[in-house]
């Protein structure tokens, strides 16, 4: 048997599975045939919007330990949490703490960004209108409030880019900084990444950052480099690209995601383009795009209401399902905490259509499930409104095991959904890739 590794480093922690490559290669049209695990293993990462990168290289040592080993494994790929910045100096050295996706204190070069640019412009050159989750926007937060900092960076790496290029015994020690490597899903999360070249923006780079920089060479979807052992690594991908692969998903394919925060993508053969900055139009790791809508409230929701009510989620879940569609006129608008799509972040939830027949626990759980889900349902209208093709649903995350979720969201959200096997799906994709470029 042979095996390959995929590895997930995402905020909260580091998982590593290590799979049959004869089962991880994806199958037929759907590519649907789950990978068999052989073996895994898992470690955590450190609170907080910004992290030394050292603790995801740390954390990535102990889950390969914890998982058996690589010495058995014949190729492996990174998948990981996207957008984060992480800065390097000419010696390969990391400058400062890397900024993560969730730290929201560049919001402001975010806005700075899309006065000097225009968002339509931006959109067009990169497929995304900047808010503070990306990273074009820390690296403008970074000239203007730590610019001895900024002056000091000779590359700018993601955090996938920078564990690919450690584990092939690359840092301070052996600081080759032109080879980095990373791969179009997760280069299409910067804001200086064009998707429909395939080449950087390097003037919106030096716009930000003040300077232009190093950045990691863009492997294609089969290319691959080589760690001190020989093994195979495939370019990797941004995490959800990385859930994308590893779910199987095809053009038709909307995966709608609903774990702390909402996720809702689509697999697609064309690019989009949003200038309002809805729909951000990433790429995923295979040569196809990856169009993606976020909100905020999510799983959150139902846990809010659960603790309101005094109940576990099971008994959210009956309660739900013992009322009728539509909660008898009582409606939750769940922003409890701003929304990002649509862009309201200083919003508020609100309960309407109280009276004294609506107002029971089942119709406010009930109210709840519709709520949440009313929320992704706007994503799906997002992307429909820039033509990706929308046939079925693919729905995953924790929120996804509630029955009455599972039960409900085909008529909030208009499509066929099928649930996955709960699974890893980041780091499966990611051994997907590993098993596609052993055999390249």
């Amino acid at each position: 048997m042979t095996l390959v590794a995929g590895v997930d480093s995402s905020t909260q922690s580091c998982k590593v599975v290590i799979v049959d490559a004869a089962t991880g290669a994806p199958r037929g049209a759907s590519g649907r045939v789950s990978p068999t695990v052989v073996r895994s293993g898992r470690a955590t990462h450190p609170d907080g919007t910004e992290v030394d990168p050292e603790a995801w290289w740390s954390a990535l040592q102990a889950a390969i330990v914890d998982a058996g080993g690589l010495d058995d494994v014949a190729a492996l790929s990174v998948g990981g949490q996207q957008h984060g910045m992480v800065v390097l100096d000419a010696e390969g050295r990391v400058i400062r703490p890397a900024l993560l996706w969730n730290d929201t204190r560049s919001a402001g070069a975010a806005a700075d960004l899309i006065a000097e640019f225009g968002a339509q412009q931006l959109a067009e050159r990169t497929g995304l209108v900047p808010v503070a989750s990306f990273t074009i926007t820390k690296l403008r937060w970074l000239r203007d409030h730590e610019p001895e900092n900024a002056a000091r960076v000779a590359a700018v790496a993601l955090p996938h880019d920078w564990l690919t290029w450690r584990l092939r015994g690359f840092g301070p020690e052996n600081p080759a900084l032109d080879e980095l490597v990373t791969d179009r899903s997760d280069s299409s999360g910067t804001g200086y990444w064009n998707p429909a070249t395939g080449d950087y923006d390097r003037a919106l780079l030096i716009a930000a950052l003040g300077h232009d920089a190093l950045l990691p060479r863009v492997l294609g979807p089969d290319e691959f480099v080589f760690d001190t052992a020989r093994r195979r690594i495939g370019g990797g991908a941004g995490d959800n690209a990385g859930a994308a692969l590893g779910l199987g998903a095809k053009p038709g394919d909307v995966i709608v995601s609903i774990g702390t925060s909402g996720t809702v993508f689509a697999v697609s053969e064309q690019r989009t383009i949003d200038p309002t900055g809805t729909v951000a139009g990433f790429a995923d790791c295979t040569g196809r795009f990856l169009p993606l809508v976020a909100t905020m409230n999510a799983a959150r929701v139902l846990e809010a209401i659960a603790g309101l009510l005094g109940v576990d989620h099971e008994e959210l879940s009956r309660l739900a399902m013992a009322a009728e569609p539509g909660a008898h006129g009582l409606s939750l608008v769940p922003y409890f905490e701003g929304e990002r799509t649509p862009n309201l972040p200083d919003a508020t939830a609100s309960l309407t259509g109280m009276t004294l027949a609506s107002t029971t626990r089942e119709n406010l759980a009930r109210a709840a499930v519709e709520g949440m889900l009313s929320g992704l349902a706007a994503g799906l209208e997002a992307l429909r409104g820039l033509d990706v093709p929308l046939e079925r649903v693919l729905l995953i995350g924790g929120a996804a095991q509630s029955e009455a979720v599972r039960t409900i969201a085909p008529l909030i959200l208009g499509l066929p959904v099928e649930v996955p096997e709960p699974g890893e799906y980041v780091a499966l994709g990611a051994a997907r890739q590993a098993a596609a470029v052993l055999g390249a």
